[in-house]
């Protein structure tokens, strides 16, 4: 059976919403360890009434009635909000919705279920031995990652059961999985989307965000869930100035990704884009000024590892335990020099439009040589975190959309910028995306 969502959410304006719920649940209902739990009467009833609605001639959201996921991180009023564990599994329940769930809802849409991810959102592979590992859609012969930790967000959309996810990004974990899943993801400036009701990983970059078909429906979701419909230019390509790093972002890239990267390079100069090779050194030091994320990290989970370590994925407790040694004074310390740091990448990035460089240096591995060697786990990890993560420390924005030829593995291009210019990013990602995939 073909996926039920195949096209971006304005293309649906015509369909039932309520035969287009139908069909995804169906099918996630098929879809093992991509959903943990779903919502079929809630959905359902959401999407009669946006029919009923639309029937009548009321105007509506345009995501109402739509299938929509979320991952299992935002809390739901009446359930324990798992995240991915096991240990949490006796949690009190929620007593209300997340806000970014309760947005959604109030736009009418149809939440379809929670999806699976990294336990804990600890990790840029989407591996979780608790509830398996949902394989990549993108390869129908080798089960390689997904990525994280949106696993299951990622695998929702890009197998046509539901037009959005809403995810989470603390140090990729939405534009990762984007990336390696050949989908759209758009991590915002933190501040501009409430993490309330969103169980914590790094109170400083945890971000709330969501992965799509396409940049036009980031902005559609973004501006329900920030509750700010953002100013979005309809951009010429022509003329705009596109920075690529010369330091650390292109290291080490596979070569279909090297190769995925240089082609849309040469698309976006053809097309009038100014390319421009800068070196913004400053990037070199972005990996030694993110250990605070591990201290906030374990500043949540101290008591529960005390406790129930055993019930941790190894590997997810192994990288909370290492920012249990972190000092208040190195606690501080890094805070400034990040401040410092944001100021010298603010102002390398002010003569540009964006910074652009491949979302990951890697194409999606398989599943089987991650769970079979630690080594080769965190090696992969610390590959996947790498690019992505950077602009969390420069606290900005980023979108993740694909680059590579139809017919082979996904790779993502990032266009990046600093906090707060999230219009300008998102109306360079949809000129690059329109030069690339036509529309």
């Amino acid at each position: 059976m073909a996926p039920p969502v195949t096209q971006p959410i304005l293309a649906l304006a015509s369909q039932s919403r309520r035969a287009l719920v139908d069909a995804c649940l169906t099918e996630a209902a098929k879809s093992s360890s991509v959903f943990t739990t779903l919502y079929p009467e809630a959905a359902r009833a959401a999407a009669c009434c946006a029919d009923a609605m639309r029937k009548a001639g009321v105007e509506t959201s345009p995501l109402a009635g739509l299938p929509i996921s979320l991952k299992d991180l935002y809390d739901v009023a009446g359930e324990a909000t798992l995240a991915g564990s096991t240990v949490l599994k006796d949690a009190t329940p929620a007593t209300s919705d997340a806000t970014a769930v309760k947005r959604l809802r109030m736009a009418g849409a149809a939440i379809i279920g929670k999806t699976n991810m990294t336990e804990f959102a600890f990790s840029g592979v989407g591996i979780n031995p608790h509830y398996g590992t949902p394989a990549n859609p993108a390869d129908s012969e080798v089960a390689r990652i997904p990525g994280g930790s949106s696993s299951g967000a990622a695998v929702s959309v890009t197998a046509g059961l539901c037009v959005a996810a809403l995810g989470s990004d603390t140090g990729g974990s939405i534009r990762i999985p984007a990336a390696l899943c050949g989908i759209v993801g758009f991590k915002p400036t933190a501040r501009r989307v409430p993490t309330t009701g969103a169980l914590p990983l790094s109170t400083t970059l945890d971000t709330v965000c969501a992965m799509t078909r396409s940049v036009d429906d980031c902005i559609l979701v973004d501006s329900v869930i920030a509750d700010q419909a953002l100013s979005v230019p309809s951009l010429p390509l022509s003329g705009l100035r596109l920075a690529v790093p010369g330091t650390l972002m292109l290291d080490g890239l596979d070569p279909h990704v090297a190769a995925s990267f240089s082609a849309a390079l040469t698309r976006l100069s053809a097309s009038g884009a100014s390319i421009v090779e800068a070196p913004f050194t400053m990037l070199a030091d972005a990996a030694g000024l993110n250990r605070f994320s591990s201290a906030e990290a374990f500043a949540w989970h101290r008591f529960l590892l005390a406790d129930h370590e055993s019930e941790y994925d190894f590997r997810v407790a192994k990288r909370i335990k290492m920012g249990a040694g972190m000092s208040a004074a190195d606690y501080i310390d890094l805070h400034r020099r990040r401040r410092d740091w944001i100021s010298s990448m603010e102002a390398a990035l002010a003569p540009y439009d964006a910074l652009i460089m491949p979302t990951v240096p890697i194409v999606a591995p398989p599943i089987a040589d991650l769970e079979s060697s630690e080594d080769e786990f965190f090696k992969v990890n610390g590959q996947l975190l790498r690019n992505p993560s950077t602009i969390n420390l420069l606290d900005g924005c980023a979108v993740s959309l694909p680059c590579h030829a139809p017919g082979t593995l996904p790779v993502g291009l990032m266009i990046a910028g600093p906090a707060m210019s999230d219009g300008r990013i998102l109306a360079v990602a949809r000129a690059i995306e329109r030069a690339l995939h036509g529309g």
